[in-house]
């Protein structure tokens, strides 16, 4: 892995915490994102060289309004990046970690997706990031 991507956190209002990180770090997002496959609107931050995901979702039975309703607004996940995402889940499987789903899919900024179990990660949500090619 070669650096944290961004850490992604749940807002029940994207507006507002819109608002809330642009007075919090000096300057608006960068960009604001549909993901269909995930049922989330999403919008990104630079803070440094780091970025932070904001996630909103877009149906009652979206991922993020599931995580809300357990436990509030707060960090879902942090994103790793790496350079080759099939070779990253055949290691991290070798070493028996558990993923959400082992298929990688396209997920916000131009990344390709995938998600290891909080089960096998101490309860943190991790997701892996390959940047797409074109």
């Amino acid at each position: 892995m070669n650096k944290i991507e961004h850490i992604g956190i749940a807002v029940k209002n994207m507006e507002a915490s819109n608002a809330l990180f642009e007075s919090l770090l000096g300057e608006g997002p960068y960009k604001t994102e549909l993901v269909l496959s995930e049922g989330v609107k999403t919008s990104f931050f630079k803070t440094g060289p780091n970025k932070i995901e904001l996630l909103e979702a877009q149906s009652p039975d979206s991922p993020i309004a599931k995580f809300i309703e357990k436990k509030g607004e707060g960090i879902h996940h942090i994103a790793f990046a790496v350079d080759d995402i099939e070779k990253e889940i055949k290691r991290l499987k070798d070493l028996g970690f558990k993923f959400v789903q082992e298929t990688p899919k396209k997920g916000a900024d131009q990344k390709r997706i995938v998600f290891l179990h909080p089960k096998s990660t101490n309860g943190v949500l991790i997701e892996l990031c390959e940047d797409m090619e074109g």
